[in-house]
């Protein structure tokens, strides 16, 4: 099944949105900013893996640069 994520403009707005998804039985989680970034991250890691290797030096050079 798909999640939802919704980011409320409020703390009351938060608290009415948890109540209401669990009112209505559904499952809820709360994420917090660090947890919403590794999640981001880990994405764009996935996404642009290739599966080949690079070269240590080579690596160094761009970073240097």
């Amino acid at each position: 099944m798909d999640v939802l994520v919704i980011e409320p403009n409020s703390e009351d707005d938060f608290k009415l949105i948890i109540d209401l998804a669990k009112k209505l039985g559904s499952k809820v989680s709360t994420l917090g900013k660090d947890d919403v970034e590794d999640l981001a991250l880990y994405a764009l890691i996935k996404k642009e893996k290739t599966g080949e290797t690079v070269d240590r030096d080579i690596i160094m050079k761009k970073l240097e640069s």
